[in-house]
């Protein structure tokens, strides 16, 4: 920056990668297309990053890195500090830690989740062991709750991750997200070279870590896509009619169907689900 006071999107990416190895140039263009970032443009088109472009861009980076916040989360936060005239956001001071109150005996360790009980007179048998990332695990991204009005409808979210993102929140080796890929239960989208993965990958995601703590593999997780498939096509087949009418109100009619035809299958599939394994569970009680 001698000769000039802005870098290029080039040499922004060189600044920035040994703190974030992961960041591309797909990756800044992602982040601008999403309105987070908005350089000035050289006659020709090439971009100019002053300071205050990079600082917010560092801001950006590290919050997606260290808190997983979603997008949309990420842009309202910006919004509101350049209203109130700042380069970036303040940081939120993390909350003090919890101070434990003396009440004479300590309780006793719960048990680890993963860990089933033995029958009585035999030792337990060890949990399957689980492929998760060797990093620390950072604070997870909350999604939003399924209404329970429309089965469909996840609700806002602005989740975006890449593919280390996305095995860092859901405690998944790469190799492992690759898997679920293969036999079609991750997809993600293709910006620019790179792939990003929306909330419904991270509950795909973890869905599966959990699945695996039992031994279950992504082939065998696919029957639930399989079965996702056909339902959905059966819906379509009733929805059809509704869909011809080519007019906004009849859309928005099916669609308000679909929601609703998909909260009934839940409630028939979980209690079909509780009815055929009745007969094991009625033994542990």
């Amino acid at each position: 920056m001698a000769d000039r006071s802005h870098l290029s999107i080039g040499e922004v990416l060189s600044l920035l990668q040994d703190d974030f190895p992961d960041v591309t140039i797909s990756k800044i263009r992602f982040l601008e297309s999403q309105g987070l970032l908005d350089p000035e443009r050289t006659p020709s088109g090439y971009r100019k990053f002053y300071e205050p472009d990079i600082e917010r861009l560092r801001w950006i980076l590290r919050h997606q890195r260290d808190h997983f916040l979603p997008l949309k989360v990420i842009k309202e936060r910006l919004e509101a500090a350049d209203a109130a005239g700042l380069p970036v956001p303040p940081d939120e001071p993390a909350p003090p830690p919890p101070v434990a109150e003396p009440t004479g005996d300590a309780p006793a360790p719960a048990p680890a989740a993963s860990a089933a009980p033995a029958p009585e007179g035999r030792p337990a048998a060890p949990a399957p062991e689980v492929r998760r990332s060797s990093r620390p695990a950072p604070p997870l991204p909350s999604l939003p709750a399924t209404s329970a009005d429309n089965g469909l409808d996840p609700g806002p979210s602005g989740v975006s991750l890449t593919k280390e993102e996305l095995a860092q929140a859901s405690g998944l080796e790469p190799a492992a997200l690759d898997e679920l890929a293969r036999y079609g239960l991750l997809v993600g989208e293709q910006v620019g070279g790179d792939t990003y993965f929306d909330g419904e990958a991270l509950v795909v995601a973890r869905a599966a870590a959990g699945f695996m703590r039992f031994g279950i593999e992504a082939r065998h997780l696919r029957m639930y896509k399989v079965a996702a498939e056909r339902e959905a096509g059966f819906m379509e087949q009733v929805i059809m009619p509704l869909l011809k009418q080519r007019n906004p109100t009849a859309r928005q009619q099916a669609a308000q169907n679909l929601g609703e035809m998909a909260h009934l299958g839940e409630q028939l599939r979980g209690a079909l689900l509780r009815s055929a394994l009745r007969g094991h569970t009625d033994r542990a009680r």
